[in-house]
């Protein structure tokens, strides 16, 4: 049964991206062919100076075109809630040019796959600066899927270190080793 319902899903899905495609830019093969690639090229698109935006374009070709995107917050009465968007939802929610430089960058990572499937623990910090002092500190959950070209994300949510939330030392460099 599983056999057969792999073969559907194959049969459903592989169009799904390929047309999905038609519509976007082509990603750069060093974005999207290892790993490593793809999770540089998730933190440059959203990293640079005063004035600019997020790369939308090159986001777009990292992602799968149905793409979920979850932000967390809470409600008006402080219960955390977790709002999910597609890319182009997020990137119309983050807004134009930023106000000031925003930097984020991976500070460590635990990685775990099972086939064409993996999952990335990719804890982040966040400066004003490429080589600022962090002001923000954090861990991206993000899901990959190999095509058996390339990497693609299947969808990400994040959460910040807060009083209360501290970021697990296995999840630092250094820590838990």
């Amino acid at each position: 049964m599983r056999t057969l319902a792999l073969a559907v899903l194959t049969v459903v899905l592989i169009p799904t991206v390929i047309s999905g495609q038609e519509e976007r830019a082509a990603a750069d093969p060093s974005d999207v062919a290892t790993i490593d690639g793809i999770i540089r090229a998730y933190y440059e698109v959203v990293s640079g100076p005063a004035g600019e935006s997020a790369d939308r374009e090159r986001d777009r070709t990292l992602h799968l075109p149905d793409a979920l995107v979850g932000v967390p917050g809470q409600d008006d009465d402080g219960n955390p809630i977790l709002v999910t968007m597609t890319l182009d939802d997020y990137h119309d929610q983050s807004g134009g040019p930023r106000a000031e430089g925003f930097y984020e960058k991976e500070i460590h990572r635990v990685v775990q796959t099972f086939g064409n499937v993996t999952h990335v623990w990719s804890t982040y910090a966040s400066s004003k600066t490429p080589d600022g002092e962090p002001y923000d500190r954090g861990i991206n959950s993000i899901q990959l899927t190999w095509d058996g070209d390339r990497w693609w994300i299947v969808s990400w949510i994040f959460d910040s270190e807060r009083p209360g939330n501290p970021i697990p030392p296995e999840y630092l460099p250094g820590g838990g080793d």
